[in-house]
């Protein structure tokens, strides 16, 4: 075969386009070398199992597995065969390229457009896009993008969780058959899967090969592992359609999001790694530390009490200042005002003008909290608009947080939201928006037909628009805390709200495996409460705040009742923040595996700098600390090695942690450094300079 080969980064896709139908996938993993001449088929070409799966599987192509595309058209049933009309092919060696495929049907009466990019980092994205060219509607039931993995893939890992405890792992043996998590929420969810990942048997974040899949959409999604017995595995996710959502008329159009493979032959940072440097392709201002006045204040919206609390926020070193809920008319609790998007009056007499003036006289930007998706059946709005509830008009949908969902996709709806936030944006210059989302929605139906696909779409516009005519607006996606992070409201926000839980214990393996996908400073980490308000768990300032500071730090936390001392020592813990901020925000992240269950250890490494947490979870069962072996550094390195922020409590520090020590890295990684003895709840930060 003549092959097309897209390689960057280590990794390889590899193309068969020799034919018949469309180019079939020989290879996604480890970069092969240089290829002068065609690969012998007796090589590439498997003596008793089903041929390599081409780019959108089906029967005609010999694989029985799920089809890539799956539809029907009313009257008349035709399997897809693809004859290619062109194939475009753009492939700079170790920078990646792309791959254009165009195909068609004429029996079927539909087309298709496959593209394919791998990025300079290794990262490969694809999409399908299908078009109706017969005079009959054609009714799309799911098209997917896919691409194998070999036998040597054992094992699966993918993800969980609920509100308060989002990303919790989950592990299985990959068998025959279809592993599929699919999400019918109307949102990526709390339990959304973000990254399924196939792997080598026992792999870790440092060691084994893994392959990596995520479909970049907001809405129903699946993603799914298969197995057949002729020898012959994938990763497969797209859009997870309800039927008759998607019916295309002649001429019209589907298109997939782009969906997102990665590969590492070193574990799963690795494959972290390449996701983080395509978010980074799209730069972020510096990342100001935020106070929200959530936890702080909830409904109390007292202008004295707000303006104490931002100037407690200031003198601690913090930047911005973002008011939450209840600002808007009617809203004095959660059961009612959602949708009316005007200053309440008789909270705020002279607007929100007094509190964002004194904000900004502080030296802080100022940030306002909006759920434009949502509304309350007790408003305004509701009231002058019930046909406006995403739902049929004959009933309601079931009611969750006192809210309904408001059809985005209705003209009249979108316009006014449109309007409303941009106008608010402009009257108080905000800098930021917190974009909240609340609940799952329940029985969508848009015009007559299931409405999550129209209104994901919707969301995106309004998101865009709204960015188009504000350029320096910031906006965090907020769902019921995690409940919406995926790539494509990454797309067009600039962090997400990681969880609800400002629990630091929770914090941190929700950070931990959140961090897979979305790099540390699009991850909103807050130092909350002494005790947190979900949990109700009492942890040091020391623990939460070295929680925080590996991420987009800020606080969730009433100011005003801490104590001197305990501003001091957030205001040390900003600082320090601050300072190893640009180490923090572009830096590769690191996890190691170490080998107490009861500890972590991670970090984010620079060419000339790193930065480390050790943290202890909870009890240790051995009575010496395992070693610290320090992933990630330069081997033929020396690194000046020291402790930074505030010591744990009652912590038996080894003789490295009393003044600064000077170590190859080489040593590091392999004997590492002597462990301490911390508490339960306890964190060591450890910072790295190439000497």
């Amino acid at each position: 075969m003549s092959p097309v080969i897209l390689s960057a980064a280590g990794a390889a896709l590899v193309l068969d386009d020799s034919g018949p139908g469309l180019p079939r996938v020989r290879h996604f993993g480890a970069a092969l070398g240089p290829l002068d001449a065609p690969l012998p088929a007796a090589v590439v070409a498997p003596a008793f199992a089903s041929p390599a799966p081409p780019l959108l599987p089906a029967q005609g192509d010999g694989w029985y597995g799920r089809p890539g595309l799956s539809g029907v058209r009313d009257g008349e049933h035709w399997p897809v065969r693809w004859s290619v009309d062109r194939l475009e092919a753009r492939a700079e060696p170790g920078s990646g390229g792309t791959v254009t495929v165009t195909a068609t049907d004429a029996q079927a009466g539909l087309s298709l457009v496959s593209e394919l990019v791998m990025d300079e980092g290794g990262l490969v994205r694809m999409r399908h896009a299908v078009t109706n060219t017969a005079p009959s509607p054609y009714r799309m039931q799911g098209l997917v993008c896919a691409l194998p993995v070999p036998a040597r893939a054992g094992e699966l890992l993918d993800f969980t969780g609920r509100w308060g405890l989002e990303k919790v792992p989950q592990r299985r043996e990959f068998g025959y058959g279809v592993w599929s998590r699919e999400n019918r929420r109307g949102r990526t969810g709390h339990d959304g899967t973000g990254l399924l990942v196939a792997g080598t048997g026992r792999f870790g974040f440092r060691s084994g090969e893994v392959w990596a899949v995520h479909a970049g959409w907001s809405g129903g999604h699946v993603h799914y592992a298969e197995r057949l017995p002729e020898g012959v595995a994938l990763l497969a996710a797209g859009e997870l359609l309800d039927p008759g959502e998607v019916v295309l008329a002649r001429g019209e159009t589907y298109r997939t999001p782009w969906v997102y493979f990665s590969w590492s032959g070193t574990g799963l940072d690795e494959v972290s790694a390449r996701v983080h440097g395509h978010l980074r392709s799209r730069p972020l201002p510096v990342r100001p530390v935020t106070l929200n006045n959530w936890e702080a204040t909830y409904f109390d919206h007292g202008l004295d009490r707000l303006l104490e609390l931002a100037e407690r926020a200031a003198a601690a070193g913090v930047e911005r200042f973002v008011l939450d809920d209840g600002w808007f008319r009617h809203r004095r609790d959660d059961r009612a005002g959602l949708g009316d998007w005007y200053v309440d009056e008789g909270v705020w007499p002279d607007g929100l003008h007094p509190l964002a003036v004194r904000v900004r006289e502080l030296g802080m930007q100022f940030g306002l909290w909006f759920e434009p998706e949502m509304v309350n059946p007790d408003s305004d709005l509701a009231r002058e608009h019930p046909d406006w509830i995403l739902g049929r008009p004959e009933r309601t949908p079931p009611p969750y947080r006192n809210q309904q969902v408001l059809d985005l996709a209705r003209p009249e709806a979108y316009a006014y939201l449109l309007e409303r936030t941009s106008a608010l944006v402009g009257e108080y210059a905000l800098d930021y928006i917190k974009w909240d989302h609340n609940r799952d929605i329940a029985e969508p139906v848009h015009d007559g037909a299931p409405g999550v696909h129209a209104q994901t779409l919707a969301a995106y516009r309004l998101l865009d628009e709204l960015r188009a005519r504000h350029p320096g607006l910031e906006i965090e996606s907020c769902s019921s805390g995690g409940a919406r992070i995926d790539l494509g409201i990454l797309a067009r926000t600039d962090r997400v709200w990681t969880s609800d839980s400002n629990d630091a214990l929770d914090r941190q393996a929700i950070q931990r495996w959140t961090g897979l996908l979305v790099p540390p400073e699009r991850l909103g980490c807050h130092v909350g409460a002494p005790g947190d308000h979900i949990t109700g768990r009492s942890l040091p300032l020391a623990f939460r705040a070295a929680t925080a500071l590996f991420g987009h730090m800020g606080v969730e936390w009433d100011l005003t009742s801490a104590s001197e001392a305990e501003l001091e020592e957030l205001a040390t813990w900003i600082a320090l923040h601050k300072r190893l901020r640009p180490l923090l925000h572009a830096g590769r992240v690191v996890r190691a595996d170490h080998p107490d269950p009861s500890a972590l250890l991670h970090g984010v490494v620079l060419p000339e700098r790193a930065v480390y947490a050790y943290v202890q979870q909870a009890s240790r069962l051995d009575m010496a600390p395992a070693p610290l072996r320090l992933p990630g550094l330069d081997p033929a390195a020396t690194y000046e090695v020291r402790t930074a922020g505030p010591a744990p409590e009652r912590a038996l520090l080894p003789e490295w942690a009393a003044a600064p020590v000077r170590v190859p890295g080489a040593v590091l990684a392999e004997l590492g450094l002597p462990a301490p003895a911390l508490r339960p709840a306890s964190a060591l930060i450890i910072e790295l300079e190439r000497v």
